[in-house]
């Protein structure tokens, strides 16, 4: 078992507690978090570990319509199949959105549709891995860890930010 660091941060979406390993980022969680919904090692509070820094920063640009995408070094744990789904909502392009049902037939496996929700609903990085872009088939919002409030908050940053780039 090793040692996590975290830090607290103020955001348009509420307080994020980011938490880092010595070399990635490990989860980005909601003040409103579900117990048990990541599972993490033992944590102590740094206000000045570097990728914790890194990481607030490129919030802090993201926020401000400034970034679109992150570089930052990640670590997921978890089934083969949440790493597939995971790693597929890193394909969809800011300001766009995918539903459950187009995340199942990429993995070709259209019979996944709840699979792929109960996945996406355990990621552990939230924004970072844009969970949030993700939709239901009728255009509607589903499932988001932070609250559905804070999903639209997230999809209306990018839809207004969309084409300032």
């Amino acid at each position: 078992m090793k040692l996590l660091k975290y830090k607290i941060i103020k955001t348009p979406v509420g307080l994020l507690k980011l938490v880092v390993s010595d070399q990635a980022l490990v989860a980005i969680l909601w003040d409103n978090e579900k117990l048990n919904r990541v599972r993490l090692d033992q944590m102590i509070e740094d206000r000045k570990d570097p990728l914790l820094l890194e990481t607030e920063k490129q919030l802090n640009e993201y926020f401000l319509h400034q970034r679109k995408s992150f570089s930052l070094p990640i670590e997921t744990r978890g089934t083969a199949f949440q790493q597939e789904v995971w790693g597929l909502l890193n394909q969809i392009s800011y300001g766009s959105t995918w539903t459950y049902k187009d995340i199942a037939l990429k993995m070709n496996r259209p019979l996944a549709v709840r699979a792929v929700g109960t996945a996406i609903g355990q990621n552990p990085i939230s924004i970072v891995i844009p969970c949030h872009r993700v939709i239901a088939s009728n255009g509607g919002l589903a499932g988001f860890a932070g609250g559905l409030d804070r999903k639209e908050i997230l999809l209306d940053l990018e839809a207004k930010a969309h084409f300032k780039f």
